[in-house]
Formats: structure tokens, sequence, C-alpha cells
């Protein structure tokens, strides 16, 4: 089963009925597809319980989680709390959101305890190799001068890919390796496929589609 991960942001559409309708129509997809392709929802911390509440076919994941237990920690979110919101799961160290070796073991290990699954990005082949040896149970490769360019890695940078692939496989059969960065068409989507990843994490190709 491929995986196609939808990472929300904080654009406009991100929060609220925009959200929602977005939220709506990938779940529709992944009822279409159910078996072949597993959608993922990353939506603000928010917009969870709304959108949890509202799909059938997809999995929510929240955008990150902090590094923290519970506790007197104020504006910070916990991995209780997005279980809690009806999360299937958490992405973290997204290169808008970098978080230490050390803090992605942490929140991994407390992940687990909660029954949470998890997605974790790295930037190059390097740390996408030593993050696997964390046994989480997806990884993304995202080069982050690409994200957001329309440019995707699997085209621009496919020794990337490839390369994240190998050193990846060499220390871990099980994880799913996503391609991120410049996704933006079924052409790019099976670029990365062709490569050996078995999905991809999307965010502005679909948030800031004129129809998403």
């Amino acid at each position: 089963m491929y995986v196609l991960a939808i990472n929300f942001k904080s654009y406009k559409t991100s929060y609220g009925s925009r959200a929602l309708s977005i939220a709506k129509e990938a779940d529709s997809v992944a009822r279409e597809y159910s078996g072949l392709v597993r959608v993922v929802l990353l939506p603000p911390a928010t917009e969870i319980v709304r959108i949890a509440s509202a799909v059938s076919f997809s999995s929510v994941f929240a955008q990150h989680v902090d590094p923290v237990d519970e506790g007197a920690y104020t504006g910070h979110v916990t991995a209780e709390m997005i279980k809690e919101a009806g999360a299937a799961g958490i992405m973290i160290n997204h290169s808008e959101k970098r978080l230490r070796i050390d803090e992605i073991s942490f929140i991994l290990g407390k992940a687990r305890k909660l029954g949470l699954e998890t997605l974790v990005c790295a930037d190059t082949p390097e740390v996408a190799a030593a993050i696997s040896v964390l046994s989480p149970h997806m990884l993304a490769i995202e080069p982050p001068e690409l994200i957001g360019t329309g440019i995707p890695v699997s085209k621009a940078k496919p020794e990337v890919v490839t390369g994240t692939v190998n050193k990846v496989r060499e220390l871990n059969k099980e994880v799913l390796i996503l391609t991120g960065a410049g996704i933006t068409t079924g052409d790019d989507v099976k670029a990365a496929i062709r490569l050996g990843t078995q999905g991809v994490l999307v965010a502005s190709a679909v948030m800031k589609a004129q129809e998403p």
C-alpha cells in the first residue's frame, strides 16, 4: 500500500470550513482507493478533533508534538493531548520544526506507549538513516531548499531519494519511506515510487491549489 500524506501547515486553508472541505475530499479519495492508497491528513492541532470526527477512511496525524511530559509547560502540545483529540499518529522533525535526535527518541518512545503511529522527517540520507534506527513507522526525506518550490526532489535530486532508500534499508527493512519537497503532479509521485519510496508527503500542492 502506498501513502499519500497531506501536511496542512498553517495556510489560510488549514483551518475552519476550508480545512474540513479538503479533509472530506481527501477522505473520498481514501475511500475510492482503499487497500491501495493510505491517506494521512496532518491538520493543525486546533483542527484535529473536527477533522478526525469527519473522516472515516483517512488517518489523522498531528503536525508536531513537543518533547515534554504532561506538566507545567505553557503553550506546549503533548502526545497525550494529540491522542485524546483523536489523532492516530504524529509527524515530527519537519524542516520548519526541527528537533534534536534525543528529542526525537523521547517522542517516539512516548508515541509507542500511547499507541500512536509516527512519521519523522529528515533532510539528508544520513539523518534519515540515523532516525531509522529509532524505528518510526514512516520516514520522509525532504531537502529543505526544495520545499514549497514546486521542484520535486524526485526529479531535481533523485540521488537524495535513492541514497536515503539505500542507507535506511541497510538498517531498517520495515519503515515506510516517503518522498517530500516539491511534489506537485502525478508524474512527481510516480517518479518517487520508481526511486523506491512507498509514498509522498505533500503540502502546498494541495493546500494552495485553486481547487484542492
